[in-house]
């Protein structure tokens, strides 16, 4: 009998099966390739956690899969000690499909354990999460969201006590003891009004918004500026039915900001998504709403945060007046330079300062911190990565965090969250408007401004979903014949070397010896070619996705482009024939 059968008939069998999900199996029965898929592994805990589609089975996000990650949590804990156990976690949700129930489900099994649990009355964001941690001081912290994916998605993302996503390390440790747990079904858990009346479960909310909101302030850089020009800024924002709507309203409001228009209908959480082919601000298709509402309220700058308000994206009107949807990299980019140049104009510029971005992030980002000679660090995608850096430089000194960003639309300007937060630069991004404005200018206009400077760095994104196992098995056939090429020495002309963060090894073409890289092991290939363009190759950690990265620089926007789609152009075709 395959393994996936026996894991069906184990579920099927289980007398105390929740009524839905048991309901559930009964309609997939004589489904065999949809069984399969839902139990032919057990969905992997990574380091930054685990996602899925809900659903029953090993391979679906359920109650089951919530309890056994929450009891690897709370053992990792206990194997921490008395003191881990007694700080507690703190877990925030998102607008998902059962996102509150998995919420309770975790603090009910951590209550299981005696470990003491902190749950937000209402959805809140991930930096809130983030944040959270920090402000409550417990070991852990637990969010539960599946970010920009899909409404048949949910998840599960541990943090550590610095509010971060866990180092690989502590990771590691977390993910050995979610394994070690045998049978999801069979873990225990505790009565949430039990755990209520003996102090395991505190309800939260009002004391972190309004500290969270307190330290968002901090983000703040010329408030003069803002006083001259906040009022006459028009801004409209969209939450895209998640979780931004207060912070981000409330944090524009006490920043000097008054005429922030939400798009009324996508406003309220909404688990469907109802208005929207997906809510994720990477896609242009996601402002269609906010830029209805921008043209009626002739606004400045329009705003999109995805569901757990970790990524942002805006969109800025061009020379013609057209809304035009600027890139993750494009954003990053204009905040940095601008954050750069008001703490430089007004004596606040740390002369250890440091930018950190991913290895998938454009190089433009560099050279605009060169320009105030500050070093940029690249880190593995994730931005668990950044705040490991954070962390670390906190401790030593060698460093002043400045600004951590990567080019899916995550960034971080203040430490006092770890994880990557949408609200933060949402003020930034308004206050960078409105200096751009008392300039006479747009942000556009402030883009092409950088490009003039510095060079015109554009790049792209390709995305191949491969769904189920037969999925995972090409993506991982596509990762095997691109390094072959690398081994086999039959790279393609014009590469001049590969850094190949499996093996931790950069490649060169020209003889020399190669070179190791200081990072983590990540089944991630970069290859360099002689003109400086780039291309990665990563398949992602929590979707059925293999990314092809690509980035250009040329002395124009024209030259710019065709060189990227060539390069595009080369590398999907040998994609495509695999």
């Amino acid at each position: 009998m395959a393994d996936w059968k026996k894991q069906y008939e184990k579920w099927q069998q289980f007398s105390g099966l929740e009524t839905a999900i048991a309901e559930e199996l009964e309609a997939m029965r004589g489904e065999d390739q949809h069984l399969e898929d839902s139990f032919y592994k057990t969905l992997e805990f990574g380091t930054g956690g685990m996602r899925g589609e809900i659903g029953p089975g090993t391979n679906r996000m359920n109650i089951y899969m919530i309890r056994k990650a929450a009891q690897g949590l709370a053992d990792y804990m206990k194997e921490a000690g008395e003191e881990a156990v007694k700080r507690g976690v703190v877990i925030a949700y998102d607008n998902r499909r059962m996102s509150h129930q998995f919420a309770v489900e975790a603090a009910c099994t951590l209550g299981a354990n005696g470990i003491k649990t902190y749950v937000f009355k209402e959805l809140r964001p991930t930096p809130q999460l983030s944040f959270a941690v920090r402000h409550l001081n417990t070991f852990t912290g637990a969010m539960i969201t599946a970010s920009h994916n899909p409404p048949e998605y949910n998840g599960f993302k541990a943090y550590g006590e610095d509010g971060a996503q866990m180092i690989p390390e502590d990771a590691d440790r977390l993910i050995e003891k979610v394994n070690a747990v045998e049978n999801e079904l069979t873990v225990a858990t505790a009565d949430a009004g039990e755990m209520e009346k003996n102090g395991l479960l505190e309800w939260v909310l009002e004391e972190l918004d309004d500290a969270y909101a307190e330290k968002l302030q901090q983000v703040v850089i010329d408030r003069d500026l803002i006083q001259r020009e906040g009022a006459s800024l028009q801004i409209v924002f969209t939450p895209l039915h998640g979780t931004a709507k207060v912070p981000m309203e409330r944090g524009l409001r006490e920043a000097g900001f008054p005429n922030v228009h939400t798009v009324p209908e996508q406003a309220e959480p909404d688990t469907e998504f109802s208005t929207v082919k997906s809510p994720n601000p990477e896609e242009a298709g996601a402002f269609e709403y906010a830029m209805k509402l921008g043209a009626d309220k002739n606004a400045d700058l329009l705003i999109a945060t995805d569901p757990d308000a970790d990524r942002i994206g805006l969109v800025v009107r061009d020379k013609e007046g057209a809304f035009t949807v600027l890139s993750g990299n494009q954003t990053g980019a204009l905040l940095l330079d601008y954050l750069l140049t008001k703490k430089k104009e007004l004596g606040t510029l740390p002369e250890n300062g440091i930018v950190i971005k991913t290895i998938v992030t454009s190089e433009l980002g560099r050279a605009v911190a060169e320009a105030f000679d500050l070093p940029t660090l690249d880190v593995l995608t994730g931005f668990k990565f950044i705040g490991e850096k954070i962390r670390e430089y906190e401790t030593s000194g060698e460093h002043t965090f400045l600004f951590g960003y990567e080019e899916s639309y995550g960034y971080l300007i203040e430490s006092f969250a770890r994880d990557k937060d949408a609200i933060q630069p949402g003020l930034l991004a308004a206050e960078m408007t409105a200096y751009y404005k008392s300039r006479g200018m747009t942000l556009y206009d402030g883009l092409q401004e950088l490009y003039e400077k510095y060079g015109y760095y554009l790049e792209d994104l390709a995305s191949f979903t491969f769904k189920g196992k037969e999925g995972a098995e090409k993506i991982q056939r596509i990762m095997n014949v691109f390094r072959d090429q690398v081994l086999q020495g039959t790279l393609p002309e014009g590469t001049a070397y590969v850094e190949d963060y499996q093996r931790r090894t950069r490649t060169f073409t020209d003889g020399r010896p190669d070179e190791k890289i200081e990072l983590p092991v990540s089944n991630v290939l970069k290859l360099f070619l002689d003109d400086g363009s780039w291309y990665c190759l990563r398949p992602s950690g929590t979707e059925p996705k293999i990314k092809c990265y690509f980035g250009v620089k040329g002395s124009s926007h024209d030259e710019a482009h065709a060189r990227l789609e060539e390069v595009k152009k080369a590398v999907l075709e040998q994609l495509e024939s695999i």
